[in-house]
């Protein structure tokens, strides 16, 4: 019996609509929600490792307020957490452990892995950065006015490793290819496309001109006793690098500008050879892939989808002895060596709404899990001696926190930091419920979370308001806090309290279900996403006993999420009645010029296949539209432009349209910062629905 299917019949049998009993938070206000101090508080971001290693540096606000500072918390899960300057640099460890680098006020530090003997490498009136430590901890590179530069860490002197010519753009290093060889490229947006995000609040109007495209790349070798440059490979494409320890062999992890074709190039620079060792292409696009060489040992881990599914990889620098480790119906979304036979990643085949963290011993195949408690686990960060696993931890209603795990001694996971306020448990959240079912086409299982009102009554039919996620390629429905849509989670809550079931459905395009289900929406988007959804309604109004009105249905979303939104009102206006888009796309246009990156993997090049474009904006069936729609944007967004949402209005305004509503924010950008423009936003959309749900 497939996972899925399993799972969806032990949650009915364990969980029938488990929410039916549930409270609701009756105190929570609106204002409350987007205002000062954060009900949930402010989530640490991971920084560094200290330089002994025990303790973290995280980005936080101990009082809730959005403005973060610096602290650290030791590893030892006391929560001794700690205030730092703001100006506390961050760090980066040698190879052997035994030194630090670091930046600040223009010069490059070295010390010891303490901090003492700390000794100025140079003191540059230009800014120093790019650091990257050689494989024998003995040398340092760093960029500086776009030129490469190296020194002995031991003794006096300089050298320079690349200069550009004036005319020309900067240098970076990416890794060192031996002890005196580096791996550096150049990044060329002279072919780029200038956009414009003109801002309006000041008191003059700010053009807000940025330059968007995908660059020509170049990629050389470099010595440290020649100026020269030994070419590898030059223009458009989306590549990463990787270099064994012994600097015998440099890979190019090459991605083609549409991620649709994938090559592991490998340079054998002893033997002067070069072979391409792994190859993957799909008619969707590429996604999670990653590349590395083992600490010591010339062999290559990789992430590929190649089986449908992302999974751990294995090979000979010469492409021999090709292994795959992990498979079948899950995913991998991140994995890194411990030591030249070890790998520690991270997966949901327990359950897609989970992620465990797992060691594979390569030569055995042995895998042990090394987590128990259910849980959603993100943002892994491997210390520098890969002694400890940092990454965070949620399960349903309680927002993240960091944890690690001792991976020389693994046992209990270990809480450290606790930024959860006490006022958040003075809140009764309902918990969600978490539904795994089979979409129309009896093979694509579907995610779908669900909350019910205020004594909520399966007897009774309630309006309904689905949210949609942005990005599209995201996961949004798992047994955890949402980080990128806390707010909206809160806002979810506040609805129950008047009358609404809220739904939502992690639809194809999302991450974690494997590569068909993302890549169906290529070349055109929102039509199945919106299927997706259509399905989970009709699921759950089938197996609640008709608890949901279908002539009472809304939706909203911001981002992708609001494409989805005006997408489905007039794709299937049968079945949404009112939708509120909030930063939404409305021409695929006009994000193929402002992110060609994102656009051009998921529908081609607008010249060449129109038809694309034309069937996957709301643009295109404006003029059909039927349903109210309540249009939010800020004004100087430089993601999706402000211009799509006046090109939309304008389309609206010239069919004789005059079934919606408008709200400019002058000075937002795509992710809002002043809690009152947060609130104004969903103080319309509240009230927006309910004028037209009830």
């Amino acid at each position: 019996m497939p996972r899925f299917i399993l799972f969806l019949c032990c949650f009915l049998l364990t969980f029938p609509f488990q929410s039916q009993s549930q409270s609701v938070p009756e105190n929570l206000t609106l204002r409350e929600i987007f205002h000062e101090p954060v009900i949930p508080g402010i989530r640490p971001v991971f920084n560094n490792f200290s330089a002994e290693q025990n303790r973290i540096f995280f980005t936080w606000n101990d009082s809730s307020y959005y403005e973060t500072g610096l602290y650290s918390a030791g590893l030892d899960g006391n929560f001794d957490i700690t205030n730092e300057d703001d100006e506390t640099p961050s760090i980066l460890h040698s190879p052997d452990g035994s030194k630090i680098a670091f930046t600040k006020n223009g010069k490059l530090i070295v010390a010891n892995a303490d901090g003492s003997d700390q000794q100025t490498i140079i003191d540059s009136q230009d800014d120093v950065s790019g650091l990257r430590w050689s494989p024998d901890s003995k040398k340092i590179a760093f960029v500086r006015s776009g030129d490469i530069w190296a020194a002995h860490v031991n003794q006096p002197g300089l050298i320079q490793v690349a200069s550009k010519k004036d005319d020309e753009p900067d240098f970076s290093a990416d890794t060192w290819v031996g002890h005196y060889r580096l791996l550096i490229r150049q990044t060329d947006h002279s072919e780029s496309r200038t956009i414009y995000f003109p801002e309006y609040a000041d008191d003059f109007v700010v053009p807000g001109e940025t330059t968007r495209g995908i660059p020509q790349v170049g990629l050389f070798i470099a010595s440290l006793d020649t100026t020269a440059l030994d070419t590898l490979i030059t223009g458009f494409h989306r590549s990463s690098t990787l270099a064994s320890n012994d600097g015998r062999y440099v890979a190019i992890d090459y991605q083609d500008p549409a991620l649709k074709h994938r090559k592991l190039i490998v340079y054998d620079l002893q033997e002067k050879n070069t072979n391409i060792v792994f190859e993957d292409s799909t008619n969707g696009w590429l996604h999670h892939t990653y590349s590395e060489f083992a600490p010591s040992e010339n062999n290559i881990l990789l992430l590929s989808e190649q089986s449908g599914w992302n999974h751990i990889y294995t090979m000979n620098a010469d492409g021999t002895n090709l292994t795959q480790h992990t498979s079948g119906e899950f995913y991998v979304p991140w994995a890194r060596w411990l030591d030249n036979k070890t790998i520690i990643f991270a997966s949901n085949e327990v359950e897609f709404g989970e992620r465990h963290i797992y060691r594979l011993n390569t030569e055995s195949g042995q895998i042990d899990r090394l987590t128990d408690e259910p849980a959603y686990r993100y943002q892994y960060q491997l210390s520098p001696d890969r002694s400890t696993l940092v990454y965070a931890k949620t399960y349903f209603n309680r927002p993240y926190d960091l944890f690690k795990i001792d991976l020389n001694n693994p046992g209990l996971e270990l809480k450290i930091t606790n930024s959860v306020p006490d006022r958040f448990s003075d809140y009764d959240w309902q918990l969600e419920d978490y539904i795994r079912f089979i979409g129309r086409d009896g093979e694509n299982g579907l995610s779908m979370s669900v909350l019910y009102p205020q004594n909520f009554d399966p007897s009774q039919s309630y309006p309904v308001v689905v949210f949609a996620h942005g990005a599209g390629s995201l996961q949004n429905v798992y047994k955890g806090w949402s980080e990128n849509y806390w707010r909206e989670y809160m806002f979810h809550q506040y609805l129950l309290l008047h009358g609404y079931v809220v739904v939502e459905v992690d639809f194809r395009h999302s991450t974690g279900y494997g590569r068909k289900f993302r890549e169906d929406v290529t070349n055109w988007m929102g039509k199945y996403e919106t299927e997706d959804i259509v399905d989970g309604l009709d699921w759950l109004q089938e197996n609640c006993g008709g608890c949901i009105d279908l002539d009472r249905v809304g939706i909203y979303g911001g981002s992708y999420g609001g494409f989805m939104a005006l997408y489905a009102l007039t794709y299937k206006p049968e079945r949404f009645h009112a939708g509120a888009a909030l930063r939404k796309v409305t021409n695929w246009r006009n994000y193929y010029y402002a992110n060609p990156g994102y656009t051009l993997p998921r529908l081609g090049d607008p010249e060449e296949n129109p038809e694309h474009y034309d069937r996957s904006s709301p643009l295109t069936y404006a003029k059909d539209l039927q349903r109210p729609a309540l249009l939010l944007h800020g004004l100087i967004d430089d993601n999706v432009g402000a211009q799509d949402a006046f090109q939309y209005a304008e389309k609206l305004i010239q069919s004789g349209n005059t079934n919606f509503e408008m709200m400019i924010y002058p000075s937002e950008r795509h992710g809002f910062t002043s809690p009152n423009s947060w609130y104004d936003e969903y103080y319309r959309i509240f009230h927006f629905f309910e004028k037209h749900l009830k």
